[in-house]
């Protein structure tokens, strides 16, 4: 297992390095001038020229990008354009509240999915199956911007339960954790109901039951774990879409947050942080790959890594 898990880190180099080229020239697609933007709309073309010139962006194409690569190699992300501070403090800034509403977001979800999923494929085709998938293509279809406009409009500002924005207490991660999760939950507990609906008709399942094993426990002990894979591999996914896909969320909740960073610097055009949050969602979602194919080995003793 070990000499896999090295191998698997070798191997991000190169895609990293990939996805470094792509994001570049991504960022360089975008419309507008950067140094416009930091100069001010008012600046003059002599000014705006120096400002470029300060920036680096007067310089070819490959000379950027050699430059962008050499300094990130070396752990130095650049100085942000918009506020002339290190890349690496706004980022260190806004990792934690995104971080902690992800997991809070994950924790409830995963619970209330896989709770769902199971129940339903316990009960399939009866009228507990039929309300957990309702449920289910609700949360997938309900857009995150209108669910948290709602949540904001009954719990915050008619109820005054919940405050609306800020970070400071666990009051505060209820509503976007619920909108952040709600579409988790509903893809959890149909991916949970499709996994143990082809476990439960496997022939160890019905030697379990001829045992005279109660429901419970043929649920819990034999199909848990043998559905728990595809389920783990789609939880994996889920918890990578939510660090990188809470843009949505933090911007409606104007939460302090990666999201809401990288959306001020698409505004700004504040290539050295898009350049860096990309790349840093991109390896989140590669280390959560890793990590859940090193679960496939604790939850299937089975499995062999080569």
């Amino acid at each position: 297992m070990l000499n896999y898990f090295l191998k698997r880190l070798l191997g991000l180099l190169p895609t990293l390095l990939i996805v470094a080229v792509l994001v570049f020239l991504f960022v360089h697609m975008l419309p507008g001038d950067p140094a416009r933007l930091a100069a001010g709309v008012d600046a003059d073309e002599a000014t705006v020229q120096i400002v470029r010139q300060e920036l680096g962006l007067d310089k070819p194409l490959p000379e950027q990008f050699v430059h962008f690569f050499s300094r990130m190699v070396q752990g130095d992300f650049g100085t942000s354009i918009r506020t002339r501070r290190p890349v690496a403090a706004e980022i260190g800034e806004r990792f934690m509240p995104t971080l902690l509403l992800t997991i809070a977001a994950m924790a409830w979800s995963v619970v209330l999915g896989m709770g769902i999923g199971i129940l339903s494929a316990v009960y399939r085709n009866r009228w507990p199956d039929r309300l957990g998938m309702t449920l289910a293509v609700s949360g997938i279809s309900f857009p995150a911007f209108a669910l948290g406009m709602t949540l904001m409009q009954v719990f915050s500002v008619q109820l005054g339960w919940l405050p609306t924005v800020g970070a400071d207490s666990w009051k505060h991660y209820v509503l976007p954790s619920i909108t952040l999760g709600a579409a988790v939950a509903a893809v959890m507990a149909r991916f949970t109901r499709a996994s143990f609906v082809e476990v439960v008709q496997e022939d160890f399942v019905r030697t379990a039951r001829a045992k005279g094993l109660n429901e419970r426990t043929v649920v819990l002990k034999h199909c848990l774990r043998n559905a728990l894979i595809p389920v783990v591999t789609m939880m994996g996914l889920q918890f990578g879409f939510l660090l990188g896909g809470s843009i949505v969320v933090e911007a409606v909740f104007n939460w302090p947050g990666l999201g809401r960073l990288l959306v001020d610097a698409v505004t700004m055009r504040d290539y050295p942080v898009i350049q860096t949050l990309v790349l840093l969602f991109s390896l989140e979602f590669i280390l959560i790959n890793l990590v859940v194919d090193m679960l496939y080995g604790f939850i299937n003793p089975t499995i062999r890594y080569k």
